[in-house]
């Protein structure tokens, strides 16, 4: 009898109307996502005006944000592995609508800093959403597709960066909170029509409802499915010294020969995953994914901290003095809103040499020109070439995020990807609680040089763990 797999079916199917609905979906995730993270550069100097706080405070108060990630990038993870992506999908956006609408009635900095902590929460299932939309996605296009997809992200600064010049100039930084939640919110009513992952039901040996969820495909898109039954194609365990090891680790087989092994994750805990993630043929690849996913959080946030924090330090450095308070204009907005494009022609970049020179080539070649456009920071520069070097590294940095997004889920087996995923989001998590402390504290503190050579120190270290990646997922099943 004839047989196929989710990857036959999909590549026979190819990129439809049905892909560009969960594109659609999937996106406006990540604008959510987006807006809540641009959110910190402008919220903090406004609550440091309003509560009279420290610039310690400030910074923590865009840390603890990231603390909160790290814990939601793990437990969304876990919970979109073990009980769908759907599941995972819908209470972390539950979530993050909630206590964001909350958190702009705070009553005082403590207040502020316990709610936007659990919006940090609900904001870290954002790589779910990235997840479950590639596993729709053809084998042959999806380096193309996750870039389109990151587009959304960019489309979330860009509208952040315009709502608080708007916001701010009438309103107040509450009605800022408020209105950046509301993108979550309008999830939800769509959420009954999102479908469930086919690669999800099938590592769970629920192979009728993921043909049911093929055959809504095909009809939507109006393609046919291969001829014969699904298959499910697992993940067994390799020699890691063999030297294709990582990268022929998957087999075929029935759907009678696994069912054991493809429903470990609904029978299995975090520890079980967690000991996959660092099983002999996959721990070089988890190990070097947690470091460059720290390094990528720390140069992309931390860019995004510089963008409202240098123009203040380089004024107040240049008057003798520690920190004095620069008159609230509109040069921060714009500054932020010109950034913010920088991301356009990083994506475009970055979907050209994605599958030109793959996915490792990539990444390194972008952290490095990063550190090029870094470099000349760490002398005092005029605002317009601040605004212009800040550009070029926020389009570096943000391509080299995206072919990170996309090329981490292709590594990992459908049964612990949004585990695996999860975790190297979390990791990356704590470089976004430290950049707060090197972008705000130092750079108040008149040691921007130092500030400069910390970046640059993480990006060329991450360019080189890139090099070292050992497997290339160009075209490859994503199994």
């Amino acid at each position: 009898m004839e047989t196929y797999t989710t990857d036959n079916a999909l590549a026979a199917m190819g990129f439809g109307k049905f892909q560009a609905l969960v594109l659609v979906y999937a996106g406006m995730g990540w604008v959510a996502e987006s807006m809540e993270l641009m959110l910190l550069s402008f919220v903090g100097p406004l609550i440091r005006e309003e509560w009279k706080i420290s610039a310690q405070d400030e910074s923590l108060l865009s840390s603890v944000v990231f603390l909160g990630m790290l814990i939601g990038a793990c437990g969304w993870g876990f919970v979109s592995d073990k009980y769908g992506r759907r599941t995972g999908l819908l209470f972390s956006t539950l979530f993050t609508t909630g206590m964001g609408f909350i958190s702009a009635l705070s009553p005082n900095y403590l207040c502020l800093m316990a709610l936007r902590f659990l919006v940090g929460v609900g904001v870290g299932g954002g790589h779910v959403f990235s997840s479950w939309f590639l596993e729709f996605v053809p084998a042959q296009n999806r380096g193309t597709w996750m870039i389109v997809f990151s587009f959304f992200w960019t489309l979330g600064t860009v509208l952040e960066a315009s709502l608080a010049w708007v916001v701010i100039s009438g309103l107040n930084w509450r009605w800022l909170l408020a209105f950046t939640a509301v993108p979550c919110f309008l999830l939800l009513p769509f959420f009954g029509i999102t479908p469930e992952s086919p690669r999800y039901l099938c590592a769970q040996n629920r192979m009728s409802d993921a043909t049911l969820v093929l055959e809504r495909i095909s009809k939507t898109n109006q393609a046919a499915l291969p001829p014969g039954i699904l298959t499910y194609n697992r993940g067994i365990e390799v020699d890691q010294s063999a030297p294709t090891c990582e990268i022929d680790h998957l087999l075929p087989v029935r759907e009678k020969e696994c069912t054991d092994d493809n429903a470990m994750s609904s029978k299995s805990g975090s520890l079980a995953a967690l000991r996959s993630l660092l099983s002999r043929n996959l721990r070089r690849s988890t190990l070097l994914l947690w470091f460059v996913f720290y390094a990528n959080s720390f140069a992309y946030y931390g860019l995004v901290l510089l963008t409202s924090q240098l123009s203040d330090a380089n004024r107040s450095c240049a008057s003798g003095l520690r920190y004095v308070k620069s008159e609230q204009d509109a040069s921060l907005y714009k500054d932020t809103f010109i950034t913010s494009f920088a991301e356009i022609p990083g994506l475009l970049v970055s979907a050209v040499l994605v599958e030109w020179l793959g996915r490792k080539a990539t990444m390194w070649c972008l952290l490095f020109t990063c550190c090029g456009f870094l470099g000349p920071l760490m002398f005092h520069q005029s605002e317009i070439w601040t605004t212009g070097l800040l550009f070029g590294a926020r389009a570096c940095a943000m391509g080299s995020f995206t072919v990170l997004c996309l090329y981490a889920p292709e590594v990992y087996p459908t049964s612990v990807r949004s585990t695996g995923v999860g975790i190297a989001t979390a990791i990356g998590r704590i470089g976004g609680i430290v950049c707060p402390l090197v972008a705000v504290g130092m750079l108040r503190s008149c040691h921007q040089m130092e500030a400069i050579i910390v970046f640059e120190a993480v990006l060329c270290l991450a360019a080189i763990a890139c090099m070292l990646f050992p497997v290339e997922t160009k075209g490859r099943d994503m199994n």
